[in-house]
């Protein structure tokens, strides 16, 4: 591990520009149409509870990322297989997350440029940040933290100044029931961002203020679900449910509505800014975590020698992991979140815990006795 630190405010700032990232970028909850804004909301409650899971065992293994406790827990082999299988895992979500960005970039303004240059800048950018450490980005966040949020109130406050909100858009209320509410929230909202927590289980051990972890984590969760839940609710008043739906890219499609004066108008460039730099923490976030991970695993000195060469194959797995946007998005949808963000979000971190609970138990009765 390293021996920079990171405080609190950090680590909050870290969280919130985390989730929002791509939850921002891209239609989330679209499957419950009208009523996104609700399995967003329950996909927040449930991200809160599974987030504990990675706090108990924070609390079980507070000096160690996930891919070292691991080991302590199931054994040294399987392990550090699982933990293989972890760090494949973050490279795997860090080239969807810049696959997402550098469609938005190719598609909107340099529609001449092709995906692999616009990815590549992007990338070269995050692995200097990963090569400089946590620290640095932790810093980087807090200087465009205020950035963001001033740019969000003044677009939100554009938009309802020009007249674009329609709150009948949002009615009726669960119209088809809970199904579809529900649907979205176990195939979607609850893994996509919240249970994507699990990749600060490789950051837990950087804070310099151990007692603060919990309310900093789960404050910054609230805090960004609450803003994509508002952001949600703004883009079906504003373009509507069938627009929402089928836009891939609904805040854009919203931006590009606001029209105040006769001359305020045309900043959706503005607000790709925005976009792309919740997209730079995301995907910084997801890299460094691989390169700790595989710093971890195969005993490497520093991280900063294994940079590059997973930089470099998130970089081109950005490219080839799909033939298309629409197929990019369909196995977002359908696939990723059953057969890899269930397992590695939520089935294995709950199966570590247990096994942790009556490891540590054992022990305890043990000392107890002795």
């Amino acid at each position: 591990m390293e021996k920079i630190k990171i405080n609190a405010s950090q680590m909050f700032v870290l969280v919130v520009l985390f989730e929002m990232g791509s939850s921002i970028l891209v239609g989330l909850g679209t499957g419950a149409k009208q009523d996104a804004w609700i399995s967003i909301l329950l996909g927040l409650g449930a991200g809160l509870l599974v987030f504990l899971v990675y706090y108990r065992l924070y609390l079980y293994y507070p000096d160690l990322p996930l891919t070292n406790y691991i080991q302590k827990i199931i054994g040294k082999w399987l392990g550090r297989m699982i933990g293989v299988l972890y760090i494949i895992y973050f490279c795997y979500v860090a080239s969807r997350v810049l696959r997402d960005f550098g469609e938005l970039l190719s598609t909107t303004v340099y529609t001449d440029t092709p995906l692999f240059i616009i990815n590549s800048l992007m990338m070269l950018t995050i692995i200097y940040g990963i090569h400089k450490g946590i620290e640095v980005i932790a810093r980087v966040g807090q200087l465009y933290f205020g950035i963001i949020y001033i740019m969000a109130i003044v677009g939100f406050s554009l938009i309802i100044f020009s007249g674009l909100i329609h709150m009948d858009y949002l009615k009726p209320i669960l119209e088809n029931g809970w199904k579809p509410v529900i649907n979205t929230f176990l195939g979607q909202t609850i893994t996509f961002p919240f249970g994507e927590m699990i990749v600060f289980t490789m950051f837990l051990p950087y804070i310099r203020e151990p007692k603060k972890i919990k309310l900093v984590c789960l404050g910054g969760m609230i805090l960004s679900g609450i803003n994509i839940a508002i952001t949600t609710v703004i883009n079906i008043a504003t373009i509507g449910t069938e627009l929402f739906t089928r836009s891939n890219f609904p805040l854009l499609t919203t931006v590009g509505k606001i029209q105040l004066a006769n001359f305020i108008e045309r900043l959706d460039v503005l607000f790709m800014l925005y976009l792309v730099i919740g997209g730079f923490f995301k995907i910084s976030l997801f890299t460094y975590a691989a390169v700790t991970g595989a710093a971890d695993l195969f005993k490497f000195s520093s991280h900063r020698k294994l940079s590059y060469p997973i930089g470099l194959l998130i970089l081109f797995a950005s490219v080839i992991i799909a033939s298309s946007y629409a197929e990019h998005i369909t196995e977002g949808i359908v696939i990723v979140p059953i057969y890899l963000h269930w397992p590695f979000q939520i089935i294995i971190p709950i199966t570590l815990l247990l096994i942790a609970f009556f490891r540590n138990r054992k022990k305890k009765s043990y000392t107890t006795t002795n």
